[in-house]
């Protein structure tokens, strides 16, 4: 068997820059025109998980020089049976925009997204910088200010979800777009591990999971992202929202779609997906 890997592991692409390149571009090119593309891994070494990190940072600067503006990160692949169906040893990272957010109220215009699934999260805002390289418990509890509960709609540029673990990772961790709740609450009025989350379609119950689905703990997912990001020298910082990882099953969404995720003591969230 494949030992597992870990999506931090090295931080030195063995992929040649002018496949990181090649690979930033189709995706790159992909989201411009609001078409799918075929997987990128032709263009990344075999297991270069540093390598499609390498990817994902170049699109990464190109958004920024064009004016995005990064507010947190995204945590993925929080799943135990996901990792070990990638033979992975940890979660995934990607950027959140600040042009990713879908107001309260707003409909989600469908063409906005190529293959747009929903699960629900939560979603942790920091007063307080996590800079230190090894991060205790105490210190992500003390930098969280509050916690919302979140839609993610993930999505990809890969045609047909035809998914590697680097074609997820160099695509910013299959982003698409987010939601928050508007109610803040402190830690204290959430037991994290043991919140039950169900996601509503239409008024019908599709999704169904709690926070010990996100890595035991979704504080575990977010002491996992603060030690990597002052590994790859882009510590959280305060303001930052990260996004826990899924505490149910991704359910595929169309125009029309009415969604609504409650979390056990962090109250709902909901949004519509229209044509426009």
């Amino acid at each position: 068997m494949t030992p597992p890997v870990s999506v931090n592991a090295g931080w030195k692409p063995v992929t040649s820059r002018e496949n990181i390149l090649a690979a930033a571009r189709r995706l790159y090119e992909s989201r411009s025109e609001g078409r799918c593309c075929p997987p990128v891994r032709e263009f990344i070494a075999a297991g270069d998980v540093a390598g499609a990190y390498a990817v994902q940072e170049e699109n990464t600067r190109r958004w920024i020089g064009e004016g995005r503006r990064v507010v947190g990160r995204k945590i993925g692949l929080t799943v135990r049976s996901v990792q070990q169906a990638l033979k992975i040893g940890s979660p995934d990272f990607g950027m959140l925009f600040s042009d990713m957010e879908v107001a309260p109220g707003e409909t989600v215009g469908i063409k906005r997204l190529l293959q747009p699934r929903v699960e629900g999260e939560l979603a942790f805002v920091l007063g307080g910088d996590l800079t230190t390289p090894d991060p205790t418990m105490a210190d992500v509890i003390r930098a969280v200010e509050f916690i919302l509960p979140a839609i993610e709609i993930v999505d990809s540029r890969i045609a047909d979800w035809d998914l590697q673990l680097v074609d997820t990772i160099a695509d910013n961790a299959s982003s698409g777009l987010y939601a928050l709740g508007t109610e803040p609450k402190p830690l204290g009025k959430v037991d994290l591990e043991l919140c039950g989350m169900v996601l509503e379609k239409n008024g019908e119950p599709v999704s169904f999971g709690a926070g010990l689905a996100c890595l035991g703990h979704p504080l575990a997912a977010v002491r996992w992202l603060a030690q990597t990001m002052v590994t790859v020298g882009q510590p959280l910082s305060a303001g930052d929202i990260v996004l826990s990882g899924a505490l149910g099953p991704l359910v595929p969404v169309g125009a029309g779609d009415l969604v609504e995720v409650r979390i056990s003591g962090a109250g709902p969230v909901s949004l519509r997906f229209g044509q426009e």
